[in-house]
């Protein structure tokens, strides 16, 4: 059996942070090595225990979920940070990201969302909310960018992005990691292409890309 994901969990309030406590110590693999109730507290403790991954509430007192994952990131990098909030398109969930958190959750997420998240930040992948999602990819796309109205053999959006990505010569891992997906993701977009476009390999798929036009932005 492997080792079990060793988890702080952050947030001021009181109910929520012992809540969370509860039903992760619940989980066979994972156990909550504390509790804090401010991003300060989470900073000692981050020191004392260096659990696998930190669940950071966002909004708190005397150190906020932002300025707390800065310093964890800069002071403890082997400990991942996966954010709570309550509104998915919180707009400091996006400063949170880019001070370091590998993901973001909302607090009505279900103990297996939850569970799920933490193993994926532990191992290095991200884990958004939709809507948070699709903010991100809307800010990284350039506003005078060509809209494509229709494509081929009815790729969806993410289909084609994935494969400009391939066409580009990005692996899973790294596709993930720009579209902030996982790499089962990554997987089930590139099976769903690759029966529409009728590529057998990766090599047929950056021959399609090529010849119609699907590079990576």
């Amino acid at each position: 059996m492997s080792k079990a994901l060793r988890v702080l969990v952050v947030d001021d309030q009181q109910i929520v942070r012992e809540g969370l406590a509860t039903v992760l110590g619940l989980l066979a693999d994972v156990n909550v090595v504390a509790t804090a109730a401010d991003g300060a507290e989470a900073l000692e403790l981050v020191a004392r225990h260096r659990p696998d991954v930190v669940l950071l509430d966002l909004h708190m007192p005397v150190l906020d979920g932002v300025a707390a994952t800065r310093r964890i990131v800069a002071e403890q990098p082997s400990s991942a940070v996966l954010i709570l909030t309550t509104f998915g398109e919180d707009d400091d969930a996006l400063e949170a990201l880019r001070a370091g958190a590998r993901g973001v959750l909302t607090k009505d997420a279900g103990h297996e969302e939850i569970s799920r998240a933490l193993h994926q930040a532990a191992a290095g992948h991200m884990t958004l909310t939709a809507p948070l999602q699709a903010r991100l990819l809307a800010a990284a796309t350039p506003p005078d960018a060509p809209i494509r109205v229709e494509l081929p053999d009815g790729l969806t959006a993410r289909e084609a992005e994935v494969l400009g990505l391939i066409g580009a010569g990005f692996t899973n891992r790294e596709i993930a990691e720009r579209l902030f997906v996982s790499e089962a993701t990554v997987k089930t977009h590139i099976n769903h292409m690759f029966a529409k476009i009728g590529a057998r390999d990766r090599a047929a798929a950056i021959n399609y890309a090529a010849e119609h036009g699907l590079g990576a932005s």
